[in-house]
């Protein structure tokens, strides 16, 4: 099986390198690139703007363009995440926890840095998982049906909903608030409103780009729109100052591998985009790490585990949509619409039928990672040069690239109107010190979790017992459990532990307090 998978990604390879499949891989690159770093704007809405090209294309080049546009913007848009915490691409909210900390600290080049060797590293592992497992991941994802699939989301929103920072009570009260977000709408199954306040457009939803720029970009720009000082001052970034120390690769290393197995398990299942896949990646580093307290302050793993789960994610999300034409979010949905306009049917006879799509797709991923490597390490000092832009010109320019990237979704001035509402509510939010980043988590999932809990209980007849008697779905069942158990023994114990100290008999008069003899101020 290995010899004949090495020989059809020869046979990629030679579909990749053909002159005209190379040059459209990397104007999608490029494209993806440009756009991710652009705040307001993503994937979804370059792969919309430039889908109708495709339609006197040639299936191969058009696939890959539109396949670069997605994994160039996945790499752009932690750069816009990192320097100035706008999470152009929604699943880079994640990486503001962490890479803007450490941009404000003057490590804005080795956040990129680490981004840049976590996002290749996973890219990798995601191809080789490709070649090598497609058939075994193709099994696995047949096995997953709604009652799976609600448990796994179950576990994603109660991991989300411990990683903020401060009280978990707060956590789960943002989570909550992102799943009454995501219930806005109309109901796919009695077509009736809810929560629409009579607003016709209001009828779709509310709009994921609008909610994430408005509660990240918009909401940091209003608490900070009196500095009128650049946003960090780093002077002239060198090739030297994106290279991470021995002791910060050290840590991002372990980060890295975790986030990347994260990336490609949820790859593989469908009906997961790459932003759960980032929020589950963080409250792993939060778990694993000794000082989880210290995530929100410019962690190096709070940077490299997500990117990394976020690029693997992005490489095994097409096996889900080639293999089994089930797209893992809408930017693959549009990619599956771009095949179907073409004539080709996703499925499992995919691979047979058209291997000059299948196995020149993923040669292409290669490439186009080695390309996005080479066209932003020279120009990372570009990236990093917005720092010295004077927040009076930053804010109005950035303000506009929002407006129209958030209008470009829908040609809808209400979407406007909801990025300033999600932008006020967010600075509020942020001024009482609630974490805005559940709320996206909640939005993300909260439709997914309804409509597969419907689901499973209309398959099992109204029995609630299918959740636990099911094996795949118990076990992630049991997962949450376990999850709650440790939630609530932390919480005991640091009750306790606050209780102890408030118990410590009182130090003599002229003692020292004992914070400050436990800091060593006691000797000498």
């Amino acid at each position: 099986m290995i010899g004949q998978s090495l020989q059809d990604l020869w046979f990629g390879f030679g579909v990749a390198f053909q002159g005209s499949n190379l040059l459209w891989s990397f104007f999608g690159v490029l494209v993806g690139n440009l756009i991710g770093v652009l705040p307001g704007m993503g994937a979804l809405q370059a792969i919309s703007i430039l889908l109708p090209l495709t339609y006197v294309m040639h299936p191969v080049p058009a696939i890959l363009m539109l396949a670069g546009i997605f994994y160039g913007s996945q790499y752009g848009g932690a750069i816009g995440a990192i320097l100035m915490n706008m999470p152009s691409p929604p699943p880079h909210a994640v990486t503001c926890l962490d890479g803007y900390p450490m941009t404000k600290q003057g490590k804005g080049g080795v956040a990129l840095g680490v981004t840049m060797i976590a996002s290749f590293f996973a890219a990798s592992v995601g191809i080789i998982v490709m070649i090598f497992a497609s058939p075994l991941l193709v099994q696995i994802a047949f096995k997953f049906g709604p009652t799976e699939i609600f448990s796994i989301m179950l576990l994603g929103l109660l991991a989300g909903s411990t990683m903020s920072r401060g009280s978990p009570l707060k956590g789960v009260a943002m989570t909550l608030f992102g799943l009454l977000c995501g219930v806005v709408g109309t109901d796919v199954n009695s077509g009736s409103f809810r929560f629409a306040f009579g607003l016709p457009e209001l009828s779709d939803g509310l709009e994921l780009v609008a909610i994430s720029m408005g509660l990240f970009g918009v909401a940091d720009f209003l608490l900070n729109v009196n500095r009128m000082k650049a946003i960090g001052d780093t002077g002239t970034l060198k090739l030297s100052d994106m290279r991470p120390s021995k002791e910060e690769l050290k840590r991002a290393f372990p980060a890295m591998i975790r986030g990347t197995l994260v990336g490609t398990v949820f790859g593989a299942m469908p009906g997961t985009g790459p932003t759960i896949t980032t929020f589950i990646a963080y409250a792993l580093e939060r778990k694993v790490s000794k000082t989880p307290n210290k995530f929100g302050t410019g962690m190096i793993e709070g940077v490299a585990g997500p990117e990394a789960s976020a690029h693997s994610k992005t490489q095994v999300d097409f096996i889900p949509t080639m293999s089994l034409g089930i797209p893992g979010d809408a930017v693959m949905a549009l990619i599956l619409g771009a095949l179907l306009i073409q004539g080709i049917q996703p499925g499992p006879q995919l691979i047979t039928e058209h291997p000059d799509i299948f196995w020149g797709l993923i040669a292409s991923f290669w490439i186009g990672n080695v390309i996005l490597v080479i066209l932003n390490v020279p120009m990372i000092g570009v990236w990093v040069k917005l720092l010295k832009v004077p927040y009076k010109y930053l804010f109005p320019a950035a303000m506009f690239f929002i407006a129209t990237g958030v209008y470009s979704t829908q040609n809808s001035l209400f979407q406007i109107w909801e990025v300033l509402v999600f932008g006020i509510v967010g600075a509020v939010l942020m001024t009482l010190e609630f974490s805005v980043a559940p709320i996206l988590l909640g939005f993300v999932l909260g439709p997914m979790v309804e409509e597969n809990f419907r689901r499973a209980l209309l398959l099992s007849r109204g029995d609630m017992s299918v959740f636990v008697t099911r094996p795949i779905s118990g076990t992630f069942i049991g997962l949450c459990a376990l999850l709650l158990l440790g939630v609530g023994y932390s919480a005991w114990r640091g009750r306790g532990g606050r209780k102890a100290m408030v118990d410590l008999p009182k130090p003599p008069e002229g003692a020292p307090p004992a914070e400050a003899a436990s800091m060593g101020g006691g000797g000498k």
